[in-house]
Parts: structure tokens; C-alpha cells; sequence
């Protein structure tokens, strides 16, 4: 079914990005795999016309708005985020209007809540972001994890929004315990973590970054084995780049509605191609200003 997915995207044109967190099946037939971030600015380099999009809807939904001209279609209506959707258009309004600070959205939210947004961020990018807007108070939505994690590096005060209710669930239900079982199983470990964790996991982490700053970890690190603290597939790509090296998955770490991707859909999406991005101009407008001004502050 794989070569079948590869020679039909092909011939209809289609470039398969896929994210980090997909499973090994579709890891296989992409032609890129990445973060958010470097699959959003890839996505603006490249010169083909067709995205085959393999992630959660907000992903591609951030495609479309860097290229409204491109076709971009998905195989699962369906793969959300509960993440992106617990921040709303009038949580961003109501903040903005009691606070009168800039608002910093996390990527992983929907193309609605952009609109509102000053400036975007991304998990690799969010304390550069921060640290670079001119005000000691930030808005930030929706996860929580990630709002603390920058209060932390840029010593500025974070507000969360929705707070308490904004979070991953992968990495908000991965526990300390976990953690210190896999390390008393692999003592030399290091344990790389995402800034989704929670702070008390942060605290025993001997990295913190992004699934693409955890890809450059182990080539300057001179450990062999790593405690992976993010969704379990992202060890299906280290694993590949260090063959030499051990990464050691969290087990219970699924991101179901990343899973809602496979290879029948897949295929059934490119015979079809079906079904298409679409994001009102409107909205692909307004929500495109807090990427660009994200883009212009990484300049800077």
C-alpha cells in the first residue's frame, strides 16, 4: 500500500508532509517530516501546488493561511485538537480588553483564535518570541505547561489563557513517576523532554525542546541513551537518524487523533483528493498577521 500512496501521489502532484508524531507506516511514505513550524515554512518554499497534509487539523489549517493558492487536503476530518480548541475567539477578546498586554498564541490553536493574536510562537520558538516583545506582561494560550515554561526563561509575568483547562493531553498526563521508573531502568539516560510536560517533570529533564530541538540533541550530546518525554513516535525518528543510540518511548504517550491518520485513508484521500483546507479569507487574513509578526521578531 506504500509504493501505491507514493506513485499515486506523484502522479497527481501531491507533496505528503507529515509530523513528527505520526506512526512509523506514515513516517515512511513522506516526503518531509517535521514540527509545525518547519512544516509550515516549508510548505512556503516548496514550489509544488498539492499538499497531501498528515497531522491534526490546526497544522494544516496554518499551511492554508501561509498558502491560499496551494491545495491542501487531509485524510481525517476528524484529527483535531482538543488543545487548540479550548481557546476561543471571546477567551482572546475578554483577556485583551481586562489586561491590555500583547497576546502571544501558541501555533497549536485553531485559525479563528489567530485573528485575535498579536504574535504567534511555536514550542522551538516561544521564549525567543517572548523575550523579544516589549512588554513585562504577556498574554499566552492555550497550554499552560508551555506558558510556565517561559515564564521561567524570560522571567516575565505569563498569563494563561484559558489556564487551568489549556493543555496537552499527551504530555499534561505523562507523570514524574513515569519518568523516574524508565530512569531507574535506564540510569544513564538523560531525559529529554517537550515544554508541554509539566513543571515538576521539567524539573528532572536534562533537556527541554521541541521535537526538532530534540532531533539536534543527541548529535552535540555525547549520552547513548535518552528518556523521550513527548509522544511516543518521535523515538520512530530519532531512532532512524542515531541508529547507535537507544530512545527509550513513554508507552502511554498517544495522541490519538494524530493516530486517526493511516494508510487507508491515505490512499483514499489521494484517489479522491479529498478532503480540502479551507479557510475563509477573511480569517486567513487576520489570522496570517500574528504569524508574520512572529516571522519579523525570529529576524530581529
Amino acid at each position: 500500500m506504500k509504493k501505491k500512496i507514493k506513485k499515486l501521489a506523484k502522479e497527481k502532484g501531491y507533496i505528503i508532509l507529515a509530523h513528527n508524531y505520526q506512526s512509523r507506516d506514515i513516517q515512511e511514505i513522506a516526503d518531509y517530516l517535521g514540527d509545525s513550524l518547519q512544516l509550515a515554512r516549508l510548505a512556503t518554499r516548496i514550489k509544488d501546488e498539492k499538499i497531501l497534509f498528515l497531522g491534526v487539523d490546526f497544522m494544516a489549517e496554518t499551511i492554508k493561511i501561509l498558502n491560499p493558492n496551494k491545495k491542501v487536503i487531509v485524510p481525517a476530518r476528524s484529527a483535531t485538537c482538543p488543545m487548540a480548541n479550548s481557546l476561543t475567539s471571546e477567551l482572546i477578546i475578554a483577556a485583551k480588553k481586562k489586561y491590555n498586554v500583547p497576546f502571544v498564541i501558541y501555533v497549536n490553536s485553531t485559525a479563528q483564535s489567530k485573528m485575535y493574536a498579536d504574535f504567534a510562537c511555536t514550542s522551538a520558538n516561544a521564549v525567543e518570541i517572548v523575550k523579544k516583545i516589549d512588554s513585562d506582561t504577556v498574554l499566552f494560550g492555550p497550554d499552560k505547561n508551555l506558558a510556565s515554561y517561559v515564564a521561567e526563561k524570560t522571567g516575565k509575568k505569563i498569563i494563561p489563557v484559558p489556564g487551568e483547562t489549556g493543555y496537552c493531553y499527551v504530555h499534561n498526563y505523562i507523570t514524574k513517576e513515569d519518568v523516574l521508573e524508565l530512569k531507574k531502568k535506564y540510569p544513564k539516560a538523560k531525559v529529554i523532554s517537550h515544554p508541554e510536560v509539566s513543571k515538576e517533570i521539567r524539573e528532572i529533564s536534562d533537556y527541554i525542546g521541541s521535537t526538532s530541538q530534540m532531533e539536534k540533541f543527541p548529535k552535540l550530546d555525547k549520552g547513548n541513551e535518552y528518556i523521550v518525554v513527548t509522544e511516543k513516535d518521535m523515538v520512530v525518528k530519532l531512532r532512524k537518524i542515531y541508529p547507535k543510540k537507544m530512545f527509550i518511548q513513554i508507552d502511554g504517550a498517544i495522541c490519538n487523533n494524530m493516530k486517526k491518520n493511516n494508510l487507508k485513508n491515505i490512499l483514499l484521500a489521494l484517489e479522491k483528493e479529498q478532503f480540502e483546507v479551507e479557510v475563509p479569507l477573511e480569517v486567513s487574513e487576520k489570522a496570517k498577521i500574528p504569524i508574520k509578526n512572529m516571522f519579523k521578531l525570529m529576524e530581529v
